[in-house]
């Protein structure tokens, strides 16, 4: 509840605005840019920050703690509703279909030039971080596009898509036919499955997961760790055998902040995590 987040001086919080441009087919996508509050809003570090689902849900208008945690710090933060976004209509869901680590991700790929071509973001300063399908999404876009990002945060994230489907179909979570038609045939899946690409990264990579996650088990982060040390990738991991999708406990919050902003800033060069009084940290000014 934001009536619990004292240390957020309203005074200070940054402002998101929405946004609009073509995607390089000719779809027109949306989201939003939050900017450090004071900037000039030109020539700054950037988090990309895909929101998980992905098909038919949407990041708001609104106050985001991550956002603003990230604004703080010192980074523009961009939050784009890619085709399979709900919030703009039948068409713009179900242009979502079947692409996973396809046009879905071009989007963000997209988005991020925009940024630059716009002025916004320093080209040289730009990362992913994301949680479920946001890990997803971060993970994947330094592997397609690996000259365009400095590093890739993935938070509770899938990483084998065939498994993905496997594990899902298995548990009854989701139908067979549902994965098939808005995630794909899995026999094609591993071709854009982050784990199998990890020889395509060039940059370091930050995993977080919960041992007791039944959406993104924990596995999935094990196997992308595997991989990226196998190929020579820096990687930094933090797991908690206790947590589910998401962590809960004020501690492993505290210190899922804490590392995420010391790894951003060692790429972006953005600022370090100080303790709130609440127990969750917060930028350091």
């Amino acid at each position: 509840m934001l009536a619990k987040r004292e240390w957020f001086d309203p005074e200070k919080q940054a402002t998101a605005k929405p946004i609009e441009f073509k995607a390089r087919d000719g779809m027109t996508l949306h989201g939003f840019l939050t900017t450090p509050n004071g900037s000039n809003g030109r020539n700054l570090p950037l988090v990309v920050m895909p929101h998980g689902g992905p098909i038919d849900v949407q990041d708001y208008w609104g106050f985001d703690s991550d956002a603003q945690l990230l604004s703080a710090a010192g980074y523009a933060v961009l939050q784009l509703n890619y085709r399979g976004s709900s919030g703009y209509g039948k068409s713009y869901v179900s242009a979502g279909a079947k692409e996973w680590g396809g046009r879905m991700q071009d989007d963000l790929t997209d988005a991020t030039r925009w940024a630059i071509a716009e002025g916004v973001a320093d080209k040289g300063r730009i990362c992913l971080y994301g949680a479920s399908y946001g890990g997803y999404a971060s993970l994947m876009g330094v592997a397609k596009e690996p000259d365009l990002y400095k590093c890739a945060a993935g938070y509770v994230g899938v990483y084998d898509l065939p498994k993905m489907i496997a594990d899902d179909t298995r548990d009854s979570r989701r139908s067979g036919n549902w994965l098939r038609e808005w995630v794909g045939d899995p026999a094609k899946l591993g071709d854009v499955s982050p784990n199998r690409l990890a020889d395509r990264i060039k940059v370091p990579v930050f995993l977080a997961a919960g041992g007791k996650d039944r959406v993104a088990p924990i596995e999935h982060s094990h196997m992308m760790e595997s991989a990226l040390r196998k190929a020579g990738v820096p990687v930094e991991t933090l797991y908690y055998d206790t947590e589910a999708h998401g962590f809960y406990t004020e501690e492993h919050k505290q210190e899922f902040y804490t590392r995420l902003l010391a790894f951003l800033s060692r790429s972006l060069g953005g600022s370090l995590a100080a303790t709130g009084s609440a127990g969750d940290a917060k930028a350091a000014k």
